[in-house]
């Protein structure tokens, strides 16, 4: 049996709520704008990345800019980030630079779940970008980068330093699930099993098998799905 020391657990709590687990059917909510509050992650591998595929969903009625996913190194805070501009408009930064995709608003005005992947390969620089299961056509940048393994991984904030530097008006709120990093980039039919609820082999961070440690004003809470129906 396993004994704990009182002080790992007292430094546990003040660090914020460690776990690792399986989180499939829940989500991480930010319920308010904040610049404390964020989920840590940890990959599992400590090779340079020459190239990676992220995949989430995210739900929210934000119109303002924010943040869903930052990956800083000690030399870059924006090695690589997820950032959504506005409503219809979604960014990959890696390293110096930057790519933007466009895409119709939508026609209803009530919030809805949305599904990303965005990947990036050194050899070629090329980026993908796939949203609700659908790819947009391939943009480049960064071509034979390489990004180190050594990194602060946040959810829901902006890194403007390693592990912080956060700006309330660039954080998220709302709820994220599904969160996978592979260090390859993934084929076409393995996009559409991410978007079928499916796992392709080996992701580097596993929604299913998350390390995670959530500080601030973040709650882990079962997915809501709705049995409603209109008269």
């Amino acid at each position: 049996m396993e004994i704990f020391h009182p002080f790992l657990l007292i430094l546990a709590v003040l660090l914020g709520s460690l776990g690792q687990e399986d989180l499939e059917r829940k989500v991480f909510i930010f319920p308010e704008s904040s610049d404390t509050s964020h989920v840590v992650l940890k990959a599992t591998s400590q090779q340079p990345l020459t190239s990676f595929t992220i995949c989430l969903r995210s739900y929210t009625d934000m119109t303002r800019a924010h943040t869903l996913f930052s990956y800083a190194t000690k030399t870059s805070d924006n090695e690589i980030v997820i950032f959504k501009s506005k409503t219809n408009e979604y960014s990959l930064y890696v390293g110096t630079a930057d790519v933007i995709f466009f895409f119709p608003e939508k026609l209803v005005s009530e919030p809805s779940w949305e599904q990303i992947c965005m990947s990036w390969e050194s050899d070629t620089g090329l980026v993908e970008f796939w949203l609700d299961g659908q790819p947009f056509p391939r943009n480049g940048m960064m071509k034979g980068h390489v990004i180190s393994p050594e990194a602060s991984i946040v959810l829901g904030q902006d890194q403007d330093s390693f592990g912080g530097g956060f700006d309330i008006n660039q954080s998220f709120v709302g709820e994220l699930t599904d969160v996978y990093m592979w260090d390859r980039v993934l084929s076409g039919d393995e996009m559409c099993l991410v978007w079928d609820n499916h796992v392709p082999s080996n992701p580097i961070i596993n929604w299913r098998s998350l390390n995670y440690v959530m500080r601030g004003y973040t709650v882990l809470k079962p997915y809501l799905f709705s049995n409603c129906r209109a008269e």
